[in-house]
């Protein structure tokens, strides 16, 4: 056999295994990729879905979702060392024992500097301007039953301390005690009426019979 037919004889061999391996070998690239952009849509969704979460909060202020999306950060962004790091300062303003010691002013810019963050990751950069983070969109009706429920509560938290006050106070319990006992003697030395005696002596009759 000469050269020429053992070279022949070797690509037709040879050829057809090799183009079955390159397509495989594409096929499994363009899967990987397929799954990668998939993936990439998740993420971004998810990246998302946070930012419109925490977005919204503006508005209506701490939310059940919103504590949710904010524990997701360090998933969800994981690949994000700007928003991981705005998140934490964030975090680190936020008083986790003592409410009285938050000061509202930088809490509430270091929420807007997470949202900042959040956006440019997603592509928003000069987009969404510190502007328009800072501005929510709060129609007056809203804004005047907010007002509305912020005294009403503050009427409710007055009371229950008065109350409190009076219930751990020993000199009015004391106070209270006297009254009650004054007021059950009373009841109790309070003459009968004509009615209510003759029933009784009618009764102590029946008795004796």
């Amino acid at each position: 056999m000469e050269i020429n037919d053992i070279l022949t004889l070797i690509a037709l061999v040879v050829i057809p295994i090799t183009a079955v391996l390159i397509g495989q070998y594409l096929q499994t690239i363009a899967k990987k990729r397929e799954d990668e952009n998939r993936r990439q849509d998740r993420i971004r969704d998810d990246k998302m879905q946070i930012f419109k979460t925490l977005m919204t909060e503006r508005i209506y202020g701490r939310t059940e979702s919103g504590v949710q999306a904010l524990n997701l950060i360090d998933i969800v962004f994981s690949d994000s060392k700007n928003v991981r790091t705005a998140w934490k300062e964030y975090r680190a303003s936020l008083p986790m024992t003592n409410v009285a010691t938050l000061d509202v002013n930088d809490t509430k810019t270091k929420h807007h500097k997470l949202l900042e963050a959040i956006s440019d990751d997603l592509g928003y950069k000069g987009k969404i301007t510190w502007e328009t983070i800072q501005n929510p969109f709060v129609p007056p009706e809203i804004s005047n039953m907010w007002e509305e429920q912020l005294k009403s509560r503050k009427d409710y938290a007055q009371l229950q301390e008065g109350l409190a006050n009076v219930i751990s106070n020993p000199s009015l319990q004391s106070a209270m005690g006297s009254i009650i006992g004054t007021l059950s003697q009373g009841v109790q030395n309070k003459p009968l009426k004509n009615e209510e005696t003759a029933d009784l002596s009618d009764s102590q009759k029946n008795n004796k019979n």
